[in-house]
């Protein structure tokens, strides 16, 4: 990868710390419920323990991005490292006797994890040398690794007992933090930051809605009319990205049962989703597009979910299914890095973590209205094709929110 090649060393770091801590959090993720089952704790308790981890990282996204802004995304990154290491240890202490450090440690997990991802990210796409989306784009490609290899390992490691894959994700936590917060590689970038924050529309009294090419008047100011203009449309497309993206987990698995007959359809469908991932983000993002604007690879998206579920329409079987792999792919490749460069880029300089937190939340509120609603169509259609047949209305309308949004070009070094 040239991107990789010609990343900064700090930008390396981070890379690895992505890899490695998405390998550990998808060896523990998958077989948490099963562990927690197995310890004789009810299914209704175990389902809400599993919610309750989601939820404490996704509510904390908007809170963790002020920190980030406010504190420094490297203080905001060790009291992330601190907080998952402190989970992870009081998860293995907990157990059906003991749900008080249980419940704590899933939270501190989930807190703590929000805390990481919003400063790595904040760092990552303040590298000099780099701009954001190839950073955005590498990124991607090293958590989707996470997510093909982390479940495998679990399933390698779990025999042996829960607790060797808390000690990994231990050990994983406080040799990446030292060596992240206590280097001088994450002290580099805030001061870069500064420095970048002199130009128009980056003043002390600049908003998190300000681009730097997109500001009214006097240099520095920005109005009402340009925070929104840039983020109501923003904000939509986050929340319709997950509410259309969660219905993977929650309408595809019990069609891809009825399409194919065959309870393991799903997991081909992520796998393959993965893999392909991990081969093509970053080949997608900075070469095959990378003149293209954010606002055009978002619409370009949507469209692609458009086809993915038009696909699913005809019920043809493992026809269908492995026809909306390939779109529904090409979706989240383009969609998910281009919201939150869409974001950076509108975004005052100093104002990255409360960009990116404000993307994260309204995931957050994507991804609850789209297992919300997501269930219900299920009961409304009773396997039909009338779901996909709204979901592709509902991408469609996407793709046009797309056109409100302001073009605003990628930060290139």
């Amino acid at each position: 990868m040239n991107g990789w090649r010609g990343a900064s060393p700090t930008a390396r770091l981070l890379l690895v710390a992505v890899l490695l801590t998405g390998l550990t959090t998808f060896m523990f993720l998958p077989l948490l419920a099963i562990e927690l089952t197995a310890q004789g704790i009810p299914a209704g308790r175990t389902g809400f323990l599993v919610g309750l981890l989601a939820f404490s990282s996704q509510a904390f996204s908007l809170l963790s991005g002020l920190l980030v802004d406010r504190l420094g995304p490297r203080r905001v990154m060790a009291a992330g490292f601190l907080l998952r290491i402190a989970g992870y240890v009081l998860l293995g202490l907990g157990g059906a006797g003991r749900p008080a450090p249980l419940v704590a440690g899933i939270v501190a997990v989930g807190v703590g994890g929000s805390m990481l991802g919003l400063s790595t990210k904040t760092l990552l796409v303040s590298q000099e040398g780099s701009d954001p989306r190839t950073m955005l784009a590498l990124r991607s490609t090293f958590v989707n690794i996470g997510v093909v290899v982390g479940p495998a390992l679990g399933a390698l490691v779990y025999p042996l007992g829960f607790r060797y894959i808390l000690a990994a994700c231990v050990l994983s936590h406080l040799v990446l933090g030292i060596g992240l917060v206590s280097g001088r590689t994450a002290a580099a970038v805030p001061g870069r930051t500064a420095a970048k924050a002199t130009g128009p529309g980056a003043g002390p009294d600049a908003g998190p809605g300000a681009a730097p090419d997109a500001t009214a008047g006097r240099p520095g100011e920005v109005t009402r009319w340009t925070l929104l203009r840039h983020w109501a449309p923003l904000a939509a497309l986050g929340v319709a990205y997950w509410a259309i993206y969660s219905q993977l987990n929650v309408l595809l698995p019990i069609a891809a049962n009825e399409l194919t007959g065959s309870t393991a359809a799903i997991s081909v469908v992520f796998t393959a989703n993965g893999l392909l991932v991990v081969l093509f983000q970053y080949t997608l993002l900075s070469r095959v597009f990378r003149r293209a604007t954010a606002r055009t690879l978002l619409a370009l998206g949507f469209l692609a979910f458009a086809c993915a579920y038009a696909v699913l329409i005809p019920l043809a079987g493992w026809y269908s299914l492995l026809a909306f792999v390939l779109p529904v792919t090409l979706a989240e490749m383009l969609i998910g890095p281009s919201l939150d460069e869409q974001a950076v880029n509108a975004a005052a300089l100093r104002r990255t973590g409360l960009a990116l937190g404000t993307m994260s939340a309204a995931g957050a509120l994507g991804s609850l209205l789209g297992s919300s609603l997501g269930g219900q169509l299920l009961q409304a259609t009773r396997g039909g094709s009338r779901a996909w047949v709204l979901l592709v209305g509902c991408s469609l309308a996407a793709a046009a929110i797309c056109l409100l949004l302001p073009k605003v070009r990628t930060r290139h070094a």
